[in-house]
């Protein structure tokens, strides 16, 4: 493919030919007319307002981002440029790779459109889709805006109405599917009808100094939401919302998460996983150095009864948490509906460390559920120290039920000095006993 300078060099002489054929018919020097502005050509900046973006917040700016990605996509280190100063509204689109090495530059404000019943069905998944993006980035100083209050009240009826299968489907912000080696750093993402920012079938991830926020009313906004994706950092970034600031799913494995400032929501969370008996398979997280302030829970793992697979490998260690619910959980009755049935077999869990969880709590400090037929192994309690909040009067008891492992003071509350049994064997025997496959 011609890279842009020989496109430009090729458009010269073209015109030089042209106006040396006017001067010899014409015996003299005719007029030439100016050539167009070519403002991308030359260049690796691919302005969405050189491609007929609007900028005013009101006119459908879609076809100009389209046009200036796929202008920018065979183009090495280009950059496809959001100006500051500008607002720039953006239908449901998917932008598509494979492309050069690409970076995103935001500095200026993209708005998702703000009533309901202007989203096709078939976009009710994801609103800025990334698809097979490779060595890409996202950066800036600028916003993206999901403007979710819309699917947070009664118009959500319109979605259920769309479709009986895709009850109460919203979308995610920014979604990567099948992506690699991908960096989102700087940038604030704001109310989403759903998650923020989701990776999905990708690797090889960096999240750094990001701000997500949403209301803590807003249902179901998880801030980062990981599925079947590996080799993941995310980093000193500030996330609020309505649900989970951080959230795992099956497949996904060697997961960092440090330097976090998390709440109000649901906290920090694995799964839930194995629901409708489903394999779940999560592996090597490490959650740490991380700041909790009035979420819901601290650090969790929750999986479905009847699911199969495991977690193993998780290290939660230097969290500070702060009126929080219920700091510390591992949930296997997890059931987001007001009845769940009772059924035997689980996620099997082992290698679960909690470290330095320290701070405040407003429920209960502690709350270790785990099957009856397939308990929680090699789970560590070192150095907690939690105590109720101000103007707490509640219990202070701790809820522990098979779960399998050691203990190292200090232990505050001293309730859970009797929280972990000795013994229960490994994942792999129990999963020979209980027939479950190990991931």
């Amino acid at each position: 493919m011609e890279s842009v300078e020989a496109r430009k060099n090729h458009s010269q002489k073209s015109r030089a030919h042209k106006h040396q054929k006017q001067r010899s018919a014409n015996g003299r020097n005719a007029p030439v007319p100016a050539p167009l502005p070519l403002p991308y050509y030359g260049s690796s900046i691919f302005n969405i307002l050189s491609f007929g973006a609007k900028g005013d917040g009101v006119s459908d700016d879609s076809r100009a981002l389209l046009a200036a990605w796929k202008a920018a996509c065979m183009v090495p280190g280009a950059i496809v440029e959001i100006p500051s100063e500008f607002k720039f509204l953006i239908k449901p689109l998917t932008l598509q790779g494979p492309c050069m090495p690409l970076v995103f530059q935001i500095d200026g404000l993209l708005l998702a459109p703000p009533k309901v019943g202007s989203w096709p069905k078939s976009s009710l998944f994801q609103w800025i889709n990334f698809k097979w993006v490779h060595n890409f980035t996202i950066q800036g100083s600028g916003m993206v805006d999901g403007q979710g209050s819309n699917w947070w009240n009664s118009q959500i009826d319109y979605v259920q109405r769309l479709s009986k299968h895709i009850l109460g489907m919203q979308p995610t912000v920014l979604r990567f599917y099948a992506s690699y080696n991908i960096t989102v750093r700087d940038i604030r993402i704001i109310n989403s009808p759903q998650c923020h920012l989701k990776f999905d079938n990708s690797g090889g991830v960096k999240v750094s100094n990001i701000t997500i926020s949403a209301p803590e009313s807003s249902p179901n906004t998880d801030g980062i939401h990981l599925q079947n994706t590996q080799d993941v950092e995310i980093q000193h970034s500030n996330i609020s919302c309505g649900d989970d600031c951080v959230s795992m799913q099956t497949g996904c494995s060697k997961i960092h998460v440090h330097h976090i400032n998390c709440g109000p929501g649901h906290g920090i969370s694995l799964g839930g996983l194995g629901k409708d008996k489903s394999i779940a398979c999560v592996s090597d997280v490490i959650i740490e150095n991380i700041s909790m302030q009035t979420t819901m829970y601290g650090v969790r793992i929750k999986t479905w009864q009847g699911g199969i697979g495991s977690v193993k490998n998780v290290s939660f260690s230097n969290i500070q948490v702060s009126d929080v619910k219920v700091p510390i959980m591992i949930d296997q009755y997890y059931c987001d509906k007001n009845f769940c049935k009772n059924q035997t077999g689980a996620v099997a869990i082992s290698g679960v460390k909690f470290d330095q969880i320290i701070g405040t709590y407003s429920a209960q400090p502690i709350h270790l559920a785990c099957s009856n037929a397939v308990p929680c192994t090699d789970v560590d309690l070192i150095d907690i120290q939690l105590k109720p909040s101000p103007g707490y009067q509640g219990f202070e008891q701790a809820l522990c039920w098979n779960s399998y492992g050691k203990s190292q003071e200090p232990l505050v509350p001293s309730s859970m000095d009797y929280c972990l049994r000795s013994g229960g064997g490994s994942v792999k025997e129990i999963a020979a006993r209980s027939h479950v496959p190990v991931c």
